[in-house]
């Protein structure tokens, strides 16, 4: 099977790309303004006008300071909400058969869309870092293991931008005083000067993220047989038998296969988020 293909939005220095191209895709990074630090082909351009034919997996990663704790609740109306317009063109995107996969990453709070959590101390990086991630596929998570006895290096802060703090080399010490290659070493990241380094997603993260996307891809390449198509469904809980080329969702609502040969797993949204308040109040229980 050859690589597939995934475009990277608001992809900044690369630290989501590299991960994912760990994990075995042909990257390639989209963003607004230059990104002189990118290692992978780059496309400057708005994400939410560029074109997405050609790719099989759309990553993004829009601003996060609408919805993240460091910045002040007074000025978080000032930042761009960027999720809900990406959201819907990357629906709009796999609906019409132009990609089979997309993932939307952000900071907790953000409102993603039955998101996972992923923890840099669990994948035993010297940073938490928690971050969320959507899909439109079934992706998994991380618990939380904050249990590696040092405290978590602070790869962070406005480098000098803010008063009262002095201005720092982007390959110096930055404001909150952790060596450049300790931040770099802390994220699993080598090629990022500080200012990069303080808004990158550790490739660790997508490299996990990645490796459940290339099963996914793995599942699209193998022939449909009848005993794939009787297979039970994580979702509902039990088999769903393709009758005469049909399926139908836990609602009874017949499904739509589209053009890229997947079955969807419900009708709609409503429907997922359905089965996964059941799921997870079964859990409880």
């Amino acid at each position: 099977m050859s690589r597939p293909r995934l475009l990277d939005l608001f992809c900044c220095a690369g630290g989501a790309s590299a991960g994912y191209h760990a994990a075995g895709f042909d990257v390639t990074g989209v963003d607004i303004v230059p990104q002189p630090h990118y290692p992978f082909p780059f496309i400057q351009a708005d994400a939410l006008t560029v074109a997405l034919s050609g790719y099989d997996v759309i990553a993004a990663s829009p601003p996060c300071q609408r919805f993240s704790q460091a910045t002040p609740e007074d000025r978080r109306g000032e930042h761009p909400d960027l999720i809900e317009p990406i959201r819907q063109r990357l629906r709009d995107a796999v609906a019409r058969g132009q990609v089979w996969g997309y993932v939307i990453e952000n900071v907790p709070g953000a409102p993603l869309a039955d998101p996972i959590t992923i923890c840099g101390e669990t994948l035993r990086l010297g940073v938490r870092r928690h971050r969320l991630f959507e899909s439109n596929l079934p992706l998994f998570g991380t618990a939380c293991h904050h249990d590696r006895g040092a405290p978590a290096v602070p790869v962070y802060g406005s480098y000098g931008q803010r008063a009262g703090r002095k201005p720092v080399d982007v390959e110096g010490e930055p404001s909150r005083g952790t060596p450049v290659e300790v931040g770099r070493a802390a994220m699993g990241i080598d090629w990022m000067p500080w200012p990069n380094l303080t808004q990158a997603i550790p490739p660790a993260y997508t490299f996990w993220i990645g490796a459940q996307l290339m099963k996914h891809a793995r599942d699209l390449a193998r022939p449909v047989t009848q005993e794939t198509r009787t297979q039970p469904s994580r979702a509902a809980g039990s088999a769903t038998p393709d009758t005469g080329g049909k399926r139908h969702c836990r609602c009874g609502a017949e499904l739509v296969r589209p053009a890229t040969g997947r079955w969807p797993r419900h009708c709609s949204h409503a429907c997922r988020q359905a089965a996964y308040r059941e799921r997870t109040k079964g859990a409880a229980a």
